[in-house]
């Protein structure tokens, strides 16, 4: 591998692992008058949104760690490793992080298009992974490679949807400005999986590698 590619793979890493060990420090103490839910007063009131929430959030943390190694070789080669971690994720993904994602979208209030982009990626991140586990299963290992990386370029949209809040705060108006929200919604996933298309389609990756 390229000096260029595991730069960027370290980078994604220290960026994972800011957030992952963020959620926990921030919202661990279950408070909810801190951080994201200080916006999310009203959802909260409902009762029904915290749940959704500290599923997906804490879930998806791990997701995020464990997802990332299964793509390094050494894990890859360690066949009872990969597939505790592989079960880990795709546990964590169907029954855990994407469940809640499902119900925090129904409180979005950000508008049609924002509510379709984030039912869209869930569906799709679902599919991917349940369609991931399956072909491993079937032994179809290349399909299941190409799979679980469309699975984890969506759950990498949990690092970029906040890279481009902040981009979008600094040099523009934030995303409570007119459409705003929409691109930044679409932007966090939609990129993440064109690129990993064409790396499939160029590149054919037999094994995944850090």
């Amino acid at each position: 591998m390229s000096i260029t590619g595991r730069l960027l793979r370290y980078l994604a890493l220290f960026w994972i692992v800011i957030l992952s060990l963020g959620t926990f420090y921030l919202y661990g103490n279950f408070d909810t008058g801190t951080g994201f839910l200080l916006i999310k007063q009203a959802a909260v009131q409902s009762g029904w949104y915290l749940p959704f929430f500290y599923c997906h959030i804490f879930a998806s943390s791990v997701i995020l760690l464990v997802g990332f190694f299964q793509f390094s070789k050494k894990v890859y080669q360690n066949l009872p490793l990969h597939r505790l971690l592989g079960k880990i994720y795709v546990f964590g993904v169907l029954f855990i992080a994407a469940p809640g994602a499902y119900g925090m979208t129904f409180f979005i209030n950000r508008g049609a298009w924002v509510f379709i982009s984030f039912l869209v990626q869930n569906t799709l991140w679902v599919s991917f992974t349940l369609l991931g586990w399956r072909y491993a299963v079937k032994g179809r290992i290349d399909t299941h490679i190409s799979m679980m990386h469309r699975s984890y370029a969506l759950a990498f949209a949990a690092i970029t949807l906040r890279f481009y809040i902040w981009l979008f705060t600094i040099f523009g108006n934030g995303v409570n400005f007119a459409h705003n929200y929409v691109i930044i919604a679409f932007l966090s996933w939609v990129p993440n999986l064109i690129l990993t298309e064409l790396l499939l389609k160029y590149k054919k990756p037999a094994v995944p590698l850090i």
